[in-house]
């Protein structure tokens, strides 16, 4: 046999680079549902039902159009339990000249298949995932001199080197970013349409009744599902949200609602992130719905950023410095997780809403997940290893490429500024404005010190306190630190007794 090729779970793509060459008189797939894969975290229950469903419809595609290959359940009575047992078992079993793998999405599956031509005494061809618009090697370049790396920058360079949203040499519109236009806070009545729900077929029913059976001790609910499983799916989700969701997209993507978890973004990120859907057909799409006058460009500025330029940026910056960014803890931060982030039992209601939306549904949006949970997480000091195990864990979209730098960089500002320009620090009032959270909470926003003021008012306070040292030099907190140095003793003292307060609730 000629080659071996390993499709791993987030690579569901027809175009995939393993694939291109494929000859079916001469070579065979290879797909696994591994134990080690599904239990080196303990990933939400739908994030795994939704993979394994992906995957084992991927493969009867595939199967479908004659592509010899042999698929492995997680149940089955011969599976290894891990990536290397199984290359190893099929390796034996098929004795290929040359194994074939699209490059991975993580660092330590990178280092894992590296091993594999010493170990099993193969050639290893890993191959470029061109799903992305920019290389690791690309991104390396541009970043190569630069002093800060800043995502903005990059984004334009990218836009302009695909020529997307541009007009010659010059943005749409005249401006690069329309974000400013993005910031609209929730109306009283707002008609948000029913997001994508997804039937469920044989094919998950199976997988749902193995994650109930093999994974219960894992964090989330596992039912209703909805997720899109199929190429054609996610395709269909993907117009839905074009239809009903993209002209309101832009200005309300920071806004928050109880009880409208879904919003008007168009969580496609699960289908973008495991290969059944890809960037530039998203993007193109995006780009022409715009010039054929159906969205404003705030909406689609926007949007194409969060792909050409956030998702673009943070894989760069993980493979530009892993894997010493996954050490970063520049604020030198300690605190343990509290247990609510696994219940949402607390009785600061918008840490609750996040968190039990997240449990129900593996999803929250980027404010959620920034402003929200991640604002606390750096306000309240919170260790960044337990902080990025719990998002890796509780997302459906969630892959370490993706997840690291947002969180160690955007959320924590662990990698002590690399990333932001500052950290994303918020107190109740930034809440109050992009939310009705605090309508039905047991703190008073309004209030700034005392058992029943909001925590995020004094702990905003008490972070740029711990920090000085740190912080203090960064020209865009001169505003804060000026503050600070204007404050009578009393009121400081009042923050840091209300925060050691808090804390030791917290710890306790």
């Amino acid at each position: 046999m000629r080659n071996l090729i390993l499709i791993l779970g987030d690579q569901l793509s027809r175009d995939l680079s393993s694939l291109r060459d494929f000859d079916p008189s001469q070579d065979h797939i290879l797909m696994c549902e591994v134990w080690e894969e599904a239990t080196y975290v303990k990933h939400h229950k739908k994030k795994i039902a939704f993979l394994f469903s992906a995957m084992r419809h991927f493969a009867q595609e595939l199967e479908a159009e004659g592509l010899p290959l042999t698929y492995t359940k997680l149940d089955d009575p011969d599976n290894s339990g891990t990536f290397s047992g199984e290359v190893e078992r099929a390796i034996k079993r098929l004795s290929p000249q040359k194994l074939v793998v699209t490059f991975p999405g993580e660092y330590r599956v990178l280092q894992e298949i590296e091993s594999w031509s010493t170990r099993f005494d193969v050639s290893v061809d890993i191959r470029e995932d061109d799903r992305f618009f920019v290389t690791p090697d690309e991104f390396a370049d541009w970043a190569k001199g630069r002093k800060s790396l800043r995502m903005e920058y990059f984004y334009r360079q990218v836009r302009q080197d695909h020529n997307i949203l541009m007009d010659g040499d010059k943005p749409e519109g005249g401006k690069w970013n329309y974000d400013q236009d993005n910031r609209k806070p929730p109306e009283k009545e707002m008609d948000v349409p029913a997001p994508y729900r997804g039937q469920v077929d044989d094919i998950t029913k199976d997988c749902l009744d193995v994650v109930a059976d093999r994974f219960d001790d894992h964090f989330g609910d596992l039912e209703p599902f909805y997720f899109a499983v199929t190429r054609d799916q996610a395709l269909y989700a993907l117009d839905k949200f074009f239809a009903e969701r993209f002209g309101q997209f832009g200005d309300y993507q920071d806004a928050m609602v109880q009880g409208e978890p879904w919003m008007f973004h168009s969580h496609i990120s699960f289908y973008l992130n495991c290969g059944l859907l890809h960037p530039r057909e998203v993007v193109k799409r995006a780009e022409i719905a715009y010039y054929d006058g159906d969205v404003p460009l705030n909406a689609v500025e926007g949007f194409i950023r969060q792909i050409l330029g956030w998702r673009e940026y943070v894989r760069g910056i993980y493979w530009l410095k892993m894997p010493d960014y996954a050490e970063e803890n520049a604020l030198n931060a300690t605190r343990d997780l509290p247990w609510f982030f696994w219940t949402g039992e607390t009785h600061m209601n918008c840490l609750r809403q996040c968190i039990l939306e997240t449990k129900q549904n593996a999803y929250a949006h980027h404010i959620q997940r920034l402003m929200v949970l991640g604002n606390f997480a750096l306000l309240a000091g919170l260790d960044p290893k337990q902080v990025n195990e719990w998002y890796l864990i509780v997302y459906a979209d969630a892959y370490e490429w993706v997840e690291l730098p947002n969180v160690t960089g955007m959320i924590l500002y662990a990698d002590g500024g690399e990333l932001a320009s500052k950290p994303y620090a918020a107190g109740g009032a930034y809440i109050k404005r992009m939310s009705n959270y605090c309508e039905n909470c047991s703190y008073k926003v309004s209030q700034k010190n005392g058992p029943k003021a909001c925590p995020f008012n004094y702990l905003y306070w008490d972070f740029f306190l711990r920090n000085k040292d740190q912080l203090k030099g960064n020209p865009r907190l001169n505003n804060a630190y000026g503050t600070l140095n204007r404050m009578k003793d009393e009121k400081i003292e009042a923050i840091r007794h209300d925060a050691q307060r808090f804390f030791s609730t917290l710890d306790d």
